[in-house]
């Protein structure tokens, strides 16, 4: 169609006075890092099952499918990098681990538990941190198997500090971030043809999702959310049969992955000129929106700005149709480090975050405007390039 072919999706969208955290990119730069945290805690060893940090640490890009099965594992000590996967994976991560990359990769038929005891027997490791969203019952077996071989060992837990460090993009994460989001904004500019009425909400959600596959997607960043009329009243609405009416909202939220890295955006169109109460909670979305962009910077507490978003959109009459956070961090997960949320956090240079009120009236429709982009020294640099502006579709 000549909307598609009319689409350029730029390899890189230049940031205007970014000034990002000093981090050296790359997956060596990130194991430094880790071992830095090893030392000053006193920890011989760790262990990593959680497939977005090894994503992160390893740099293997393609190989992780994260399908909650959690089949590999990797453990660190100060001199050693060792992955345990199986014959699924072994090829593909031989494949697609980085040509200097430290890793020593093996696919032993065994139980991870009893392949980590056995690690830790070998380097002589007893202090070993554990990741604190280790499932109880891998927990359980990964004592048992030290307990077995009658190996003296400590198993502190992590707090988090990998999603820590995960939150502060290098220079490499950045840019697969914005080509992300490249893919994400054509993709809208191509929605802007294709929503009519007598279009279902699911007619559209695939038209979107192929679009994005045909031009340069790896994957979704999530399940995309595409509801009209009444249903854009429910923040995450599951796209139903409903059929596209003549005078609806059609609100839009979704994503691409690009070598394993989100982007996240909501838009919200009207089909047809818009009533004055939609045009009123669209402006006050809007406004939101914009208000809170200028209010970010490095060092914000997080907290603060979910805090003004609420403020201004309870200022306005509307504070009981907005019960949901302001923006959250996004990585290779859709949902990461920090939050402009109800719990207080620093958000510091170079974490990447949305930002996406909304106001939802039950019975009537709601409205969503999000972009995502980074915490910079002084502001916040949207990747999203798609209009502000309330799109009015003929029909």
């Amino acid at each position: 169609m000549a909307v598609v072919s009319a689409i350029l999706i730029p390899a890189h969208i230049p940031l205007k006075g970014v000034i990002m955290a000093e981090l050296i990119a790359g997956p060596a730069a990130r194991i430094a890092r880790v071992r830095a945290l090893m030392r000053e805690r006193d920890y011989d060893a760790m262990v990593i099952r959680d497939e977005a940090n090894l994503r992160w640490l390893t740099g293997a890009e393609g190989v992780f499918d994260f399908t909650g099965e959690l089949p590999h594992a990797a453990f660190i000590t100060h001199d050693a990098c060792y992955l345990h996967t199986d014959s699924r994976y072994f090829n593909s991560f031989q494949e697609h681990l980085p040509s200097d990359s430290p890793w020593a990769l093996d696919m032993e038929v065994t139980s991870i538990p009893a392949w980590v005891a056995a690690r830790a027997r070998d380097t002589k490791t007893h202090v070993v941190a554990i990741e604190d969203t280790m499932e109880l019952s891998f927990y359980t077996a990964l004592t048992r198997s030290f307990e077995d071989n009658s190996y003296a060992y400590a198993l502190p837990q992590m707090h988090g500090d990998l999603r820590r460090m995960r939150a502060i993009k290098d220079a490499e994460e950045l840019e697969l971030m914005r080509r992300a989001q490249a893919i994400t904004d054509a993709a809208f500019t191509h929605m802007l043809g294709q929503i009519r009425p007598g279009r279902t909400e699911k007619e559209l959600r695939l038209e979107l999702e192929n679009f994005m596959y045909a031009h340069g997607a790896d994957g979704l960043a999530f399940s995309s959310i595409v509801c009209s009329g009444p249903n854009t009243a429910n923040p995450h609405a599951i796209p139903s049969d409903r059929v596209v009416e003549k005078g609806d909202f059609v609100l839009m939220d979704y994503g691409a992955s690009y070598h394993d890295y989100c982007s996240d955006m909501t838009r919200t169109v009207c089909v047809g000129e818009p009533s004055a109460k939609q045009r009123e909670i669209y402006d006050l979305v809007r406004h939101t929106h914009e208000e809170c962009v200028k209010a970010i910077h490095a060092g914000v507490d997080g907290h603060d700005i979910h805090v003004l978003s609420t403020k201004i959109i309870g200022d306005a009459g509307y504070g009981d149709y907005y019960g949901h956070s302001l923006g959250h961090g996004v990585g290779i997960e859709i949902h990461e480090l920090p939050n402009f949320g109800r719990v207080s956090n620093i958000v510091e240079a170079g974490a990447v975050i949305t930002v996406e009120p909304g106001v939802y009236l039950p019975g009537v429709g709601g409205v969503r405007l999000e972009d995502y982009g980074v915490v910079t020294k002084d502001g916040y640099e949207p990747f999203t390039t798609s209009t502000h502006e309330l799109q009015v579709i003929d029909c």
